[in-house]
């Protein structure tokens, strides 16, 4: 792991656990068990240092998908499947999911750094590529639609379960809307 990642992997810790007011240079040089003034090095503004939180999130996100594995022969269990296992491999990261909870209502003038939190990063649009192969497969009625539809899902449900809203199941929840779209 490289200094970078080293010190956002911290600024990830500190923004789970005090949201974004403890991200600070300071906060995450002790964090990551580094010299006073180690960080401003790396990202010499708040707004820098938040930018690399912000990046390495963006990143875990990317290399979780690139572990996604759909396989040829689907069924509305195997979608549910699917999902349900990337949305645990998704809320297994809680410290990054809380994180980006709470940089994406810290974040929500900032357009530059919040997009990438969001629909419009490019991770969104693979994400949805991903949803609109699994919906493709079953066939299912305008699937870049239902594609963008159960991303949103997967997030609203990875977001209700990181801030431990209430019980939630989610595969039923996701069967509930596989079995809900129209097939074409």
């Amino acid at each position: 792991m490289d200094r970078r990642e080293l010190l956002a992997d911290a600024g990830i810790r500190l923004t789970a656990r005090g949201g974004t007011r403890a991200l600070t240079h300071r906060a995450v040089d002790a964090e990551a068990g580094l010299a006073a003034g180690s960080t401003s090095y790396y990202a010499r503004t708040r707004r820098e240092l938040t930018a690399l939180v912000v990046a390495r999130v963006t990143a875990q996100l990317s290399a979780e998908l690139g572990a996604l594995q759909i396989p040829d022969d689907l069924d509305d269990a195997a979608v549910v499947h699917i999902a349900a296992a990337f949305l645990e491999q998704l809320a297994a990261r809680a410290e990054a999911q809380a994180a980006r909870l709470a940089l994406l209502l810290e974040l929500r003038d900032d357009e530059e750094l919040r997009a990438p939190l969001t629909g419009a990063d490019p991770v969104r649009a693979r994400l949805n590529e991903a949803a609109r192969s699994l919906l493709g497969a079953l066939r299912v009625a305008a699937p870049e639609h239902a594609a963008a539809d159960l991303v949103g899902l997967i997030d609203a449900l990875l977001l209700y379960r990181t801030a431990a809203v209430a019980p939630l199941d989610p595969v039923a929840v996701l069967t509930a809307y596989v079995a809900g779209l129209p097939r074409g």
